[in-house]
């Protein structure tokens, strides 16, 4: 079978497949740019707050990406994939 390639299979890869793309968009951002807040992800990925909010929740139910609060300002959390971090 020439010129074909396997992906290999991960939970990862087969739970992203039932995520909208705006989840997925997510993902791609967090793994080239690292932590981001959800601001800063809105600002990278110019997707609605309301769009960036549901992606974050549908990826922390799927265990994709773990949430911590901010040291620099309580107030935010800080978001990061969780394969990253393990």
């Amino acid at each position: 079978m020439a010129g074909q390639t396997t992906v290999p299979s991960s939970p990862e890869l087969s739970s992203l497949r039932a995520l909208p793309p705006s989840a997925k968009l997510v993902v791609k951002t967090l793994e080239y740019e690292g932590r981001l807040t959800q601001a800063e992800l809105v600002e990278s990925t110019r997707l609605p707050d309301r769009t960036v909010r549901y992606a974050l929740r549908k990826l922390e139910d799927e265990d994709v990406v773990t949430s911590r609060i901010s040291f620099a300002d309580a107030r935010q959390r800080v978001y990061s994939l969780t394969t990253a971090e393990s």
